[in-house]
């Protein structure tokens, strides 16, 4: 029998009470959602318009991207955490691992592109090559305007190209509610040679989203990188699958970044550029100021 309105607003507040990483948020979104049942706003019978509405309002009070509720329809059916990250990792190696492309453009500018960063298990081999690629370019543009997630295990290895050594504390993720919290440093050694001493642009816009946003912050708060286009989408909290019905999953937060050098992150926000150009002029932006900056750098010389 299909789960009620009733019974799904139920679930749902107890699974927030449970697991959520900020009970007092969890505590207020379960006063709207009575308050809402109760009403008579969730008159839909379970299905996507109600799943829509739930995320809506728990947005409002949580004020959390990565906290939503989803539907699946019969074709595709809400299934467990293990059977998501099965489908997900396969999606990922159909996917390169993440990189769309590498090009050297023009003036020796090294380019790389990525659609997600995922973790350094997976990708490290991957990443690697690409570096290798741009290894002697005198500049390096990184686009993560479509990078719509990653793994911060998998943000740290790509980093790590970017510092000299094992010394550089990155981001913290702090799971639950009072932690354990994990650090994460750049690594003592990486596949290939360390691209140092070199310009680095990241590209940003609306699309970016949790690990693309990370990358892109992690490099800023470091002032190792400068960043072009528009703000990010605002994602900043690590979350799992818990399914609530056959056809209703819970994408639930279970942990938080926290940058150590800034002592925050960028939850609803988005990361900021640091030269604000509309995202599709973002490339081209970025490319101009690294020749200028190239060009500056000979005169100097001269």
């Amino acid at each position: 029998m299909p789960m009620d309105p009733k019974t799904l607003v139920g679930t749902l507040i107890d699974r927030l009470a449970e697991s959520y990483i900020f009970p007092d948020r969890a505590e207020a979104a379960a006063q709207l959602l009575r308050s809402r049942l109760a009403s008579g706003a969730y008159s839909e019978d379970v299905g996507p318009t109600l799943c829509e509405q739930l995320s809506a309002d728990l947005l409002a009070v949580c004020e959390d991207k990565h906290l939503r509720v989803l539907w699946h329809d019969d074709a595709e059916k809400s299934r467990d955490e293990a059977e998501l990250v099965a489908a997900m990792l396969e999606q990922f190696q159909r996917k390169n691992q993440g990189i769309q492309r590498v090009e050297l453009l023009e003036g020796n500018v090294g380019l790389i592109a990525l659609t997600l960063v995922p973790s350094a298990s997976l990708a490290a081999e991957k990443l690697a090559a690409a570096m290798a690629l741009v290894r002697h370019t005198d500049a390096l543009i990184l686009d993560l305007r479509e990078a719509r997630g990653g793994s911060p295990d998998g943000v740290a290895f790509l980093c790590s190209y970017f510092f000299s050594d094992d010394e550089t504390h990155l981001n913290d993720v702090v799971e639950g509610p009072r932690g354990p919290t994990r650090q994460y440093w750049t690594s003592s050694h990486v596949p290939g040679a360390r691209y140092l001493d070199r310009a680095v642009y990241v590209l940003t816009g609306p699309t970016t989203f949790s690990g693309g946003e990370e990358l892109a912050y992690d490099l800023q708060a470091l002032g190792r990188a400068t960043l072009v286009g528009e703000p990010t989408r605002g994602g900043a909290h690590p979350s799992k699958i818990v399914s609530l019905d056959a056809h209703v999953e819970l994408r639930l937060p279970f942990a938080r970044s926290l940058n150590p050098h800034t002592r925050d992150n960028w939850e609803g926000a988005g990361v900021q550029p640091d030269l604000h150009v509309p995202a599709v002029d973002a490339c081209r932006t970025a490319h101009d100021a690294a020749l200028a900056a190239l060009r500056s750098d000979i005169s100097d010389l001269g």
